[in-house]
């Protein structure tokens, strides 16, 4: 299966997948952060500038999407056009593949 899958605790899992509702039943808000510079991503223009520090380049157009690649590896960052439509999936594909500078955190309660 395709996918961005998180290891864990011991557990493998679908990083888009939801955890179990516990008692309070909704989801934390996560953010992606650029770690050596403690900064949150608020924007594509946030994500590109530092992306772009560490190498990675846009990629071809698509009206739907944002691309992003790397020439000295084979990975492709995929994520859509529309910043609000950015999910957990999106933000642990950037993570994986640019190791130890970005993570995902907990936001502000919603």
């Amino acid at each position: 299966m395709s996918g961005v899958w998180v290891f864990e605790d011991g557990i493998v899992r679908r990083a888009d997948s939801d955890p179990p509702s516990g008692a309070g039943g909704s989801r934390p808000n996560k953010v992606l952060v650029h770690v050596p510079s403690g900064e949150v991503v608020t924007s594509y223009d946030v994500l590109e500038r530092r992306l772009r520090e560490l190498g990675w380049e846009r990629y071809l157009y698509d009206p739907c999407l944002l691309q992003f690649h790397k020439r000295s590896t084979v990975h492709l960052i995929t994520v859509p056009r529309d910043f609000a439509r950015l999910k957990l999936v999106h933000m642990y594909d950037v993570v994986v593949k640019t190791r130890n500078v970005f993570e995902v955190r907990d936001g502000a309660p919603a």
